[in-house]
């Protein structure tokens, strides 16, 4: 080996000739200029801290289990994190489902051979439509953050119009990825929350709205677990002056609350892994986005649709793709917007899950998320030294703890919960400085009553 220009076992490319050779079919005379795009001070000069070569299978998997042993799971420490990717309860038969060989696939959910798949994935679509209570539903794209971007891309192009309102009180990595998708065509303004209530400022709101805005855009639960009772004024308010609603949100709260339809949106969005699929390392996501069946609006879905239609044989059906030529997999470069790899899988999942569930299940499981939050909600605010910030607004699954007057700081009382076998909830010290020293709890149905009194036994410790 050439130990100025290592050749790595596992990437062929990395032989001096054959790196060359890439390098002048491309017309880049180094790997700098072919990174010359990305800034210096991102770019990693140094060596990667990998192993030595390993020399055998049996050695590559003891490797590996040992990197994996390290980590701790849900399944054995209790845990209260949230903020976008969730522990629910997963019936069997959700994994049993999508392990099957003709849905489970490495990619886009498309196995080369269809045993049923376009019927599954209709099937997801028709059930979320009846939950959403709209027409339209796509085939599910990467994950709730590009299902918002998408959906504000879309209030854009059907509006003509380029700036959009999207909440101060969002989460600051699913607003990178909205940034990424929206500039520098469209502009991003953003909407305070009321300190006291947690809600959206509706007197900034009507400062910001002009007939320059294309969507309002706000999150029913919101990222810091309110429900916006002000959803309805909102809509009207975006309405008024031709903007659109856009609104993201849990599927799983809507057997408790109404449909973002119901109050005013236009256009729907979020994320599907609270229906049935596992956390997976922050992965396990799939984002949907929904509409009533206006042409305008439907033409402007750049993700794949699924529906119904007749065949050759009286009485028989085929599942397949509607308006394929929107997508940009007919236009290609000419597509309104690039759709590649998507999250079919888990679309096929959340049906099963929809299946199972039923709308007095979906209504059961709401109330008791709700029941078991007020109730988590209640015994700490009654903890000294510790204040349950908006705690008189309605909040489906999570819930605001500042712990300023106590002295801790968010990370000093998420390591003594780490300490004691429990990982606490999202630290927003940083991500909300205007809160303070704050965690974000996240309170789910897999949670029992001791597991909540658990926490509230640590916390009085912590704090005292």
């Amino acid at each position: 080996m050439n130990t100025k220009k290592p050749v790595y076992p596992y990437i062929p490319n990395s032989v001096p000739d054959v790196k060359a050779e890439m390098l002048r079919t491309v017309g880049a005379l180094s790997m700098d200029e072919l990174y010359a795009d990305i800034p210096a001070d991102l770019r990693f000069k140094g060596k990667l801290n990998l192993p030595d070569r390993l020399h055998s299978e049996a050695e590559l998997i003891r490797h590996v289990d040992g990197l994996l042993n390290k980590n701790r799971s849900t399944r054995e420490t209790l845990s209260f994190l949230g903020a976008g990717c969730y522990q629910h309860q997963v019936p069997a038969v959700c994994d049993e489902i999508n392990s099957r060989g003709e849905f489970l696939t490495a990619y886009a959910g498309d196995p080369y051979e269809d045993h049923g798949r376009f019927q599954a994935l209709f099937e997801y679509e028709s059930m979320m439509a009846e939950l959403l209570n709209m027409d339209v539903v796509n085939v599910p794209n990467y994950d709730g953050y590009q299902a918002s971007a998408t959906a504000l891309r879309m209030a854009a192009r059907i509006t003509g119009r380029s700036i959009v309102l999207v909440p101060v009180n969002i989460c600051a990595d699913k607003l990178s990825k909205v940034k990424e998708y929206l500039e520098p065509d469209i502009a991003i303004e953003r909407i305070p929350f009321d300190p006291k209530s947690g809600l959206l400022d509706l007197a900034v709101l009507k400062t910001l709205l002009s007939e320059q805005i294309a969507a309002v855009y706000f999150e029913n639960p919101s990222y810091l677990g309110l429900l916006e009772t002000q959803a309805d004024k909102i809509s009207a308010l975006a309405h008024n002056l031709g903007a659109l609603s856009v609104v993201s949100v849990d599927p799983l709260s809507l057997g408790v609350i109404r449909p973002p339809v119901e109050y005013g949106a236009d256009i729907v969005c979020g994320d599907i892994q609270t229906l049935g699929v596992h956390m997976q390392y922050g992965g396990g996501n799939g984002g949907f986005i929904a509409s009533n069946d206006e042409v305008k609006t439907v033409m402007e879905f750049p993700s794949r649709l699924f529906g119904v239609a007749p065949t050759i044989v009286e009485g028989e059906y085929g599942f397949g793709d509607v308006a394929y030529e929107r997508t940009s997999f007919a236009l290609r470069e000419e597509g309104k917007e690039w759709v590649g790899t998507a999250a079919a899988l888990w679309g096929i999942t959340a049906g099963v899950y929809l299946a199972l569930m039923g709308p007095q299940g979906m209504v059961e499981i709401g109330e008791s998320i709700m029941q078991r939050c007020r109730y988590a909600m209640k015994k700490i605010a009654a903890i000294p030294n510790l204040k349950v910030t908006f705690n008189n607004t309605p909040h489906f699954n999570e819930f605001v703890v500042n712990f300023d007057k106590g002295g801790k700081t968010a990370v000093e009382v998420n390591q003594a919960l780490l300490d004691r076998d429990i990982f606490g909830g999202k630290d927003l010290s940083t991500e909300f400085p205007a809160l303070g020293q704050s965690i974000l709890f996240c309170i789910s149905e897999i949670h029992s009553q001791d597991d909540i009194d658990r926490l509230v036994s640590i916390l009085k410790e912590v704090v005292k």
